[in-house]
């Protein structure tokens, strides 16, 4: 303490008789402070982002690295132009020069972590099995340009440069813009709204309200496109799919329900019927075995008794299918137990009138 008391005048007053070592000493303090932080980038910083389970802290730090300590080293120019110059215009042209060129490495630099960012969502994002990530990419296409913009509206304040008329400009353009392009943008934020809440995702079996139903097989930046057993893809607007009423069969479990109706005749084993119906369901390979298969005897019938054999199928794809399975079982099991069947029957009588 003794020595700075003693020393910091005498360099102080060094300095203001002689403005040029006086910037050179300010420039040599702060080209020390960014040695000194690259250093504590360098081996700490970065060494302790290696340990971390994640990738992007270790690619935003390499990407950090450089532009810090080349900003603490131009902060510090710019602050020795400024002690040096006495003449106002030259300190005011080398200053915002140095200025432009810090805007431009960080512009640079925000723009390498956006794409990052973006790169590294993206990858997560299909690592999980969902889809829309053109609508992530566009989403840091948008960031990147409205980062360049703000650069270029920066850099024209920094040169003085009138930008009222160019906001004029742009608030008008932007007008256009969202007029001409209204429906692609409602089917933008429709996307995004489907990407973020997830009403459904891509491989569910979704029912429209307008009765198509159908596997999703993509969720685009415009439009949403399911395929249908029919083997007929239809595309949907993400404006119209996020204000309409979507049945998600494969939500909140991917599991399906099965309701297959049948009829015995008055005078059936009860007890064998049921047996029979659940016999046939857990034999089939595309019925769950948790939550297991029921039967209910749900009516007395004008010419049979109403059972209804409840099961779940693995996916609502095999909804189809496994209805023509069960229905051909239980066909053959109920002919080979001697179960019958009953259907509605009419007996007509013909009366003759005598002459």
């Amino acid at each position: 303490m003794e020595f700075l008391r003693k020393w910091l005048p005498a360099i102080w007053s060094f300095m203001n008789e002689s403005p040029v070592l006086g910037g050179l000493i300010i420039v040599a303090i702060f080209a020390m402070v960014a040695w000194l932080v690259d250093l504590l980038v360098d081996h700490v910083l970065i060494a302790l982002a290696r340990k971390t389970k994640f990738h992007l802290d270790d690619a935003i730090l390499k990407i950090l690295h450089r532009p810090i300590w080349i900003s603490i080293v131009l902060a510090g120019t710019i602050m020795g132009v400024r002690w040096i110059s006495a003449q106002p215009t030259y300190t005011y042209i080398l200053t915002t020069l140095l200025k432009t060129i810090l805007v431009l490495i960080w512009t640079l630099a925000l723009n390498r972590i956006l794409i990052q960012i973006v790169t590294d969502w993206i990858y997560h994002w299909r690592q999980s099995g969902r889809q829309g990530s053109e609508i992530i990419r566009l989403s840091g296409n948008i960031s990147r340009f409205l980062l360049l913009a703000g650069a270029i509206f920066f850099l024209l304040g920094l040169w003085n440069i009138n930008i009222t008329p160019l906001l004029a400009s742009a608030g008008i353009a932007g007008v256009a813009v969202a007029l001409a392009a209204k429906e692609t943008l409602s089917n933008f934020f429709g996307g995004v709204s489907v990407v973020l809440d997830q009403p459904f995702k891509v491989g569910d079996y979704i029912i429209l309200d307008s009765g198509e139903r159908g596997e999703v097989v993509e969720i685009g930046m415009r439009s949403t496109r399911i395929m249908t057993r029919d083997d007929v893809q239809i595309s949907i607007p993400n404006s119209i799919i996020t204000n309409t009423k979507v049945i998600n069969e494969s939500a909140p479990e991917p599991r399906f329900r099965v309701r297959v109706k049948i009829g015995a005749a008055y005078g059936s084993n009860l007890d064998q019927v049921e047996q029979i119906l659940l016999t046939v369901a857990r034999r089939n390979r595309l019925v769950t075995s948790e939550p297991e298969p029921r039967v209910r005897f749900r009516a007395f019938g004008d010419s049979s008794l109403d059972f209804e054999l409840l099961c779940w199928a693995k996916r609502p794809h095999d909804k189809g299918l496994l209805i023509h399975e069960l229905n051909r079982d239980i066909y053959k099991a109920f002919n080979e137990a001697g179960i019958v069947i009953p259907f509605p029957q009419r007996d007509v009588y013909v009366h003759s009138q005598g002459n």
